[in-house]
C-alpha cells in the first residue's frame, strides 16, 4: 500500500476514533439521565463529583443502579464486539462470531447447571447458593469447554480453525440439547430464572459484577490490538503469514483465550447477547477497512455504545417493565445478518 493512500486512512481512523468517544459521551450521558425517574445532565454531574449537595434518592439511583450498569454495559459491549473483530480476523471470515467457538454454549450450559441442578442439591445441604455461583460457574464452564475443543482441534502441535469451528458448532448443537434436558427438570423459579438468564440483561449490574468483570475484561481489550499484526498478516493466508516472521500457532492460542476469556466474563455477567459481535466489526469494516491496528480500538468503542444505547431503549420501551437486552440485540442484529449473506453471495441460488 503506498503512503499516498496511507495517509487518508490514517486521518479517517483518527477521525473516527474522536467520534466514536464523542458517541459514547452521549450515549453515557443519556444512559444515566434516563429511566423511570429523570435526572437532569447538571445534577448528574454534581452526583458523581460531590453527591453530598443533591437529593439522596437520586444519588442512590445514579450511583448505585445506573453508573455500574453503564460501567458493566460498556466493558461488555467492548469485549463482544472486539472479540468478533478478532474471531473475524482468525478465521478470515467477515460472518464469524464469538460463539462460534463454544465458548457462550459452555457457559450457557454452565449456568444452566449451576441454576437447576447446584439449587436442587447444593442448596438443601448448603442453603442458599451465593450471589456469585452463576457468574462464576458461567465463567468456569467457557473455559472449560474452550480448552477442550482447543485440545481436540490442535494436532503436531498446530491448531486447525476449522475443525476447532466445526467441534464448536456440535458442541453448541449438544449445549442446547442438555440445556432443554435441564429446563425439564426445573421447577417453575428455575425455569423463569433460567429463561431470564438466557435472553441477557444488565439488569443485574452491581458494583460487585463491575469489580469482578473489569480485571478479567479490561486486560484483554488492552491486549488484543497487539495481535493486530498478527491478524493483517493472516489475512494473506498462512504460509504467507509464516514467511512474514509471524508465528501463526501463538496468534491463533492466543485469540482463542483472550475470545474465551473475554466472552466468557461477558456472558456471565449479562447472559446471552447475541449479533454485537457480527454487526459492529462489519461495520466498521465496511467504513475505515480491514486494517486491525483501527479495527480492533474502534470495534471495543463503538460496541461499548452500542450495547449501551441498547440498554438504554430496552429498559425504557416498556418501562416500568424492562425488556431482556438480548431480544432488542437480536431483533435488529439477525436482520443486519441476514442483509450480509445476501449482499455477500448476492441473492439465494436454488
Amino acid at each position: 500500500m503506498t503512503r499516498s493512500r496511507l495517509g487518508p486512512m490514517r486521518d479517517r481512523g483518527s477521525l473516527l476514533m474522536i467520534a466514536l468517544s464523542c458517541l459514547i459521551v452521549l450515549v453515557s450521558g443519556i444512559a444515566l439521565g434516563t429511566g423511570a425517574t429523570g435526572v437532569p445532565l447538571a445534577r448528574i454531574l454534581s452526583i458523581i463529583t460531590d453527591h453530598a449537595s443533591v437529593p439522596a434518592g437520586d444519588a442512590l439511583i445514579i450511583l448505585q443502579v445506573r453508573l455500574p450498569r453503564l460501567l458493566l454495559g460498556l466493558l461488555i459491549g467492548a469485549a463482544l464486539a472486539c472479540s468478533g473483530a478478532l474471531m473475524q480476523g482468525l478465521f478470515r471470515n467477515p460472518l464469524a462470531d464469538p460463539g462460534l467457538v463454544g465458548v457462550s454454549a459452555g457457559a450457557a450450559l454452565a449456568a444452566g447447571t449451576t441454576i437447576v441442578v447446584g439449587d436442587a442439591l447444593l442448596a438443601p445441604v448448603m442453603g442458599p447458593l451465593p450471589f456469585t455461583a452463576l457468574p462464576v460457574g458461567a465463567f468456569v464452564g467457557g473455559l472449560i469447554t474452550t480448552f477442550g475443543l482447543y485440545l481436540v482441534a490442535t494436532r503436531h502441535g498446530r491448531t486447525s480453525v476449522a475443525m476447532m469451528l466445526l467441534a464448536g458448532v456440535a458442541f453448541g448443537a449438544l449445549s442446547g440439547a442438555l440445556m432443554g434436558f435441564l429446563s425439564y427438570l426445573s421447577d417453575d423459579r428455575q425455569l423463569r430464572d433460567l429463561s431470564f438468564w438466557s435472553l441477557g440483561s444488565l439488569s443485574g449490574a452491581t458494583w460487585t459484577k463491575v469489580a469482578v468483570a473489569t480485571p478479567l475484561i479490561l486486560p484483554v481489550l488492552l491486549g488484543m490490538p497487539f495481535l493486530a499484526r498478527g491478524l493483517n498478516a493472516l489475512s494473506l493466508g498462512e504460509a504467507e503469514a509464516f514467511h512474514l516472521g509471524i508465528s501463526v500457532q501463538r496468534v491463533k492460542a492466543v485469540a482463542i483465550l483472550l475470545v474465551a476469556i473475554a466472552v466468557g466474563a461477558s456472558v456471565a455477567c449479562s447472559g446471552m447477547i447475541g449479533f454485537v459481535g457480527i454487526v459492529v466489526p462489519h461495520v466498521l469494516r465496511l467504513t475505515v477497512g480491514p486494517d486491525h491496528r483501527t479495527l480492533l480500538p474502534a470495534s471495543a468503542m463503538l460496541g461499548a455504545a452500542l450495547l449501551v444505547a441498547a440498554d438504554t431503549v430496552a429498559r425504557t420501551i416498556a418501562a416500568p417493565a424492562e425488556l431482556p437486552i438480548g431480544i432488542l440485540t437480536a431483533a435488529f442484529g439477525a436482520p443486519f445478518f441476514l442483509w450480509l449473506l445476501l449482499r455477500r453471495h448476492g441473492g439465494i441460488a436454488l
